[in-house]
């Protein structure tokens, strides 16, 4: 008997979705290639020097990285354009958290990934995590951190483009701060998406979740282990 699929994600979602993650790689990519310090460069001394080499030039390598941003900024219109109901739907869930389910389920599964079930008995808790909506809570938080701070590198990585362009030296100051705050937001949302990665593609508890960003459905068992107020919902016919 064929085992019974839920719908979890639109064609559009699924396009948003690897079309991000590929315009983040050619991004880091090609903006490590533009840092010339050696003291905060991730990669060692000779990628940059490597990578323009590659493309004829460091000017070259940041128009590539502006025209990839650029890119990056217009996909997402597009994606609003398409499905901006989905894209609504999806910043209702992330953005709607229950203090009383999400953050002792935060607390929980970092117990359960660094010290185990038993941690959490010593500590006079219940080791099962509270049950879940369309997202869980890591999810939601790396969602959030992951909206905000593409939002910051979208309008200071716009700031920059025009930098050379339009704005004279009286915006000395506010091209400073785009500078600092895009690097800082790179960072941050780095850092979460190493532990999505983990989360979503390595994790073996997770792998239909990460099999749904291709098929657009995730079994049942799944959704109502991993997503049991999102199955109830699905369950009695809703949406």
């Amino acid at each position: 008997m064929p085992k019974l699929m839920h719908k979890r994600h639109d064609a559009s979602d699924i396009f948003i979705h690897w079309f991000n993650a590929a315009c983040w790689l050619l991004l880091l990519l090609t903006g490590v290639g533009l840092i010339q310090n050696p003291a905060i460069d991730p990669f060692g001394s000779g990628y940059p020097a490597a990578l323009r080499s590659l493309v004829g030039g460091g000017t070259n390598l940041l128009v590539i990285h502006e025209a990839i941003g650029v890119l990056w900024i217009l996909g997402f219109v597009f994606y609003l354009a398409v499905n901006f109901k989905g894209a609504r739907f999806f910043l209702a869930e992330v953005f709607t958290v229950s203090p009383g389910r999400d953050l002792p389920w935060m607390f929980k599964k970092m117990v359960l990934m660094t010290l185990g079930p038993k941690a959490l008995k010593t500590m006079g808790q219940d080791p099962n995590l509270p049950e879940q909506g369309y997202y869980n809570m890591g999810q939601k938080a790396f969602a959030q951190a992951s909206i905000v701070g593409g939002v910051i590198i979208a309008v200071t990585g716009v700031v920059m483009l025009l930098s050379d362009r339009t704005f004279g030296a009286e915006s000395t100051v506010m091209i400073g701060w785009a500078v600092a705050l895009h690097f800082i937001a790179v960072g941050v949302v780095f850092a979460g998406l190493l532990v999505h990665i983990y989360m979503a593609a390595i994790s073996p508890e997770e792998r239909p979740g990460f099999r749904s960003m291709f098929t657009g459905v995730v079994p049942d068992d799944y959704a109502k282990h991993h997503h049991r107020l999102w199955w109830d919902k699905v369950r009695t016919g809703g949406k």
